[in-house]
């Protein structure tokens, strides 16, 4: 068990919305993905502890997006639907923090740093979609901003087992912790 004060953490997730957790993905289905972060959304709101819902968007011309050459860039296939920037139904409370961010990672470009320390937090707790890239991004710049990071492994899923099991077990060990959902206890 990790017992947490929730006066001093957060948990983020990461691009949980309708363009994005009806991708195929491993090892965890995106439905499976989003009902579980609503159940441990509801205990950190229950305990007063804030939740950042982070989504990914761009401008109609993707005139904001990152524009580097890469041997393989990313495009769903049939393209982006017109709603697949916004967060599934039934995530957002009212008195959620929302982070867009225009790259994989949520602090880069965003008011995510400024706005945990604001509230003094200290740790950070995240999931969401996928595990090696927005969540494995915004883990590492955490780490790299000195946040204490729980990474909850029940909660995050990716394109291949493969890739899962390579950031659960050889990434983010570095970063932080990695638990289950129902290992974490927000203690005053």
């Amino acid at each position: 068990m990790i017992s947490l004060p929730p006066t001093r953490t957060a948990l983020v997730l990461i691009d949980l919305q309708k363009g994005i957790t009806g991708l195929p993905l491993a090892p965890i289905p995106g439905a499976t993905i989003v009902e579980r972060s609503k159940e441990l959304a509801a205990r950190f709101r229950a305990a007063g502890a804030p939740v950042i819902l982070v989504n990914v968007a761009f401008a109609p011309d993707f005139a904001d997006a990152v524009h580097a050459v890469v041997d393989r860039s990313f495009s769903p296939p049939g393209g982006f639907a017109p709603d697949w920037t916004e967060l599934v139904d039934g995530l957002a409370g009212p008195n959620d923090l929302r982070i867009t961010k225009r790259q994989w990672g949520a602090f880069y470009g965003t008011d995510l740093d400024l706005q945990l320390r604001r509230r003094g937090i200290t740790t950070i707790v995240v999931g969401g979609i996928a595990t090696n890239l927005g969540v494995e991004s915004t883990a590492r710049a955490a780490h790299e901003h000195g946040y204490n990071v729980v990474l909850v492994e029940d909660i995050m899923s990716t394109f291949t087992e493969e890739m899962q099991r390579f950031a659960c077990e050889e990434i983010f060990p570095r970063l932080g912790r990695v638990t289950t959902s129902d290992a974490i206890a927000l203690d005053a």
